[in-house]
């Protein structure tokens, strides 16, 4: 079933309309939502929803409860290739909870939060940015840890990344539903505007095991990594000192030693090395950078720190 969830009239005759699909069989009335599309040029989420949907179309008799797919809560950027809400320069993801009497985003995001809550688990599904590609990994604030994090470690990602600051989680669809009571987990994964097919089979092996563990699956799931859980500043911060073209030495997801050499940035002008990039401690990149026009300050990468790696 197809139900309008958030309508809004436009210019010349036309309609914003934020649409979801329900999967319901069996009995069980355990809800799980899955929600993409926030930022118009995060495109994973788009083919993660197409393979969940799909997967449980053809094998229904084995769903016992409620699937919700939201694969566009924002239409319009997805539409116009932007991150935010085009025409209105706002970022989606900073307006919730929203209010129904409000402006016209204020009024969708009112009704967004409205037809989400009360879901037993939601899935927040984001990607990087253009600049940068990130392991598949799940995100969270120290006070929801411990209610989300069982669920993420069901979830086949490599890594959960719990962050001490709540600042930049204010006002965000994931902080707005798990203050009122709704289970959000939110992905990052892969780079902005493309789809990396071997992430979205990650995360979907992840949805069908969640989907198992919480009873409203009886087929088959695959097993599932044990992520790495790292809390507090555990990361180590590569920046470029210099302008120029990056150029990756280290590969992505690679356990790196402080000091090993993991790219390069050159001049295109004088054909030089400008700076011979270096791991400022020991760990995996989980984080690398995928424009490669830099200047100095530039994050090149991220790296997961082990334990006892010191950064510089």
């Amino acid at each position: 079933m197809i139900e309008t969830i958030a309508s809004a009239a436009l210019a010349v005759n036309e309609n914003l309309n934020i649409r979801k699909r329900r999967i319901q069989n069996g009995k069980n009335k355990t809800r799980l939502s899955l929600v993409t599309g926030t930022h118009g040029d995060e495109l994973e989420g788009q083919y993660l929803t197409y393979m969940v949907g799909k997967y449980v179309d053809e094998h229904i008799d084995q769903l016992d409860g409620i699937l919700d797919i939201y694969p566009a809560l924002n239409p319009m950027g997805i539409d116009s290739i932007t991150c935010g809400i085009p025409m209105f320069d706002l970022d989606m993801n900073r307006v919730f909870p929203g209010t129904k009497d409000g402006t016209m985003i204020e009024v969708i995001c009112s009704s967004i939060i409205d037809n989400l809550s009360g879901s037993d688990v939601c899935i927040d599904v984001h990607s990087s940015n253009i600049f940068l590609r990130e392991i598949p990994q799940i995100r969270m604030s120290v006070p929801t840890a411990p209610t989300l994090l069982p669920y993420a470690k069901m979830m086949d990602v490599d890594f959960v990344w719990v962050h001490e600051s709540a600042t930049v989680l204010e006002s965000t669809l994931a902080q707005t539903l798990n203050t009122r009571g709704t289970k959000t987990l939110v992905v990052e994964m892969g780079v902005g505007m493309r789809i990396t097919k071997d992430y979205c089979q990650q995360l979907f092996d992840g949805i069908m095991n969640l989907m198992k563990e919480i009873g409203m699956w009886h087929g088959e799931a695959a097993p599932v990594r044990e992520p790495v859980v790292s809390e507090g500043h555990e990361f180590g911060f590569v920046n470029s000192g210099a302008a120029g073209i990056f150029v990756p030495v280290a590969s992505f997801g690679d356990t790196v030693k402080k000091g090993d050499h993991i790219g390069d940035v050159v001049d295109p002008l004088t054909s030089k090395v400008v700076e011979k990039v270096l791991a400022v401690c020991d760990g995996m990149i989980f984080t690398m950078r995928e424009y490669p026009v830099v200047y100095g300050g530039s994050l090149l990468a991220r790296i997961l720190m082990t334990s006892g790696g010191e950064e510089q």
